[in-house]
C-alpha cells in the first residue's frame, strides 16, 4: 500500500555550478525524527530503512508529487540518494526546464521547505504504549519518488490521508484478529482441560 510521509527538509543547500547546473542537496528524511501527525499515529524511520530500495529502484524526484513534473531520477544520475548516520541524503541536479528553474528558486528562497516521499512499508513496528500518541516505526520501505513540497502530504482532503486511515485500520484489524485467535486458543485449552477432568471420574 503506497503512502506518503512528510518531513521538513534538513540541511538543504542550493547552488549553481560554473557549467550552469542547479544543485539541491540535503536530507529527504532524518532517522528517528517523528513525522507530522497522521490519522491516528505518527511515524519515524529507522536507520537502514532505505538501504535496499535505493540500490534497486529508479527513484525519481518530482515536484509536489506531480508525475508530469520530473526534476531528476536515479536512473540517469541526476538524483543521488544515500544513507548515512543522520538519514536519507539526496543530491539533485534539477532539470533545466521552466518547472525546474521555478523549483530551484522556490527551494532557494525557502518558499518550499518540506520534502515528502512515496513509499510502501516492507517492515514496520507499532508502539501503542500511549494510545494518544501511537508511533509507527518504518524498518524497511520501498520508495519510488521524493518530492519537494510546501505542505504536508496528510491534509484532510488528500488521498494519502485515506491511505493512512486504511493502514492504521489494517493494523487495528490485525491486532483484533490476533486477540480473537488467542481467545479461541484459550477456550480450546479450557475445554480440553475440562474433558480430561471428566475422564478422571
Amino acid at each position: 500500500m503506497a503512502m506518503r510521509s512528510f518531513f521538513k527538509m534538513d540541511g538543504v543547500e542550493t547552488r549553481k555550478t560554473e557549467d550552469g547546473k542547479m544543485l539541491v542537496t540535503g536530507y529527504a528524511a532524518v532517522f528517528e525524527s517523528l513525522s507530522v501527525p497522521l490519522w491516528g499515529f505518527r511515524e519515524k524511520i529507522r536507520a537502514g530503512a532505505f538501504k535496499n530500495t535505493i540500490t534497486k529502484n529508479n527513484i525519481r524526484a518530482l515536484w509536489n508529487h506531480n508525475r508530469d513534473f520530473v526534476l531528476g531520477s536515479m536512473g540517469n544520475g541526476s538524483l543521488k540518494l544515500s544513507e548515512d548516520d543522520k538519514g536519507l541524503r539526496f543530491e539533485l541536479d534539477i532539470a533545466d526546464t521552466q518547472m525546474g528553474r521555478d523549483a530551484f528558486t522556490s527551494i532557494g528562497r525557502r518558499d518550499v521547505d518540506g520534502v515528502s516521499f512515496s513509499f510502501s512499508a516492507v517492515k514496520q513496528e507499532w508502539d501503542e504504549t500511549n494510545p494518544q500518541d501511537v508511533i509507527r516505526t518504518l524498518i524497511e520501505v520501498e520508495c519510488d519518488e521524493i518530492s519537494p513540497t510546501a505542505f504536508p502530504a496528510y491534509e484532510e482532503t488528500s488521498v494519502s490521508t485515506r491511505t493512512a486511515k486504511e493502514c492504521y485500520a489494517e493494523h487495528r484489524d490485525a491486532l483484533k484478529q490476533e486477540q480473537e485467535q488467542k481467545e479461541i486458543e484459550i477456550r480450546s485449552r479450557l475445554i480440553e482441560l475440562n474433558k480430561r477432568k471428566l475422564n478422571l471420574f
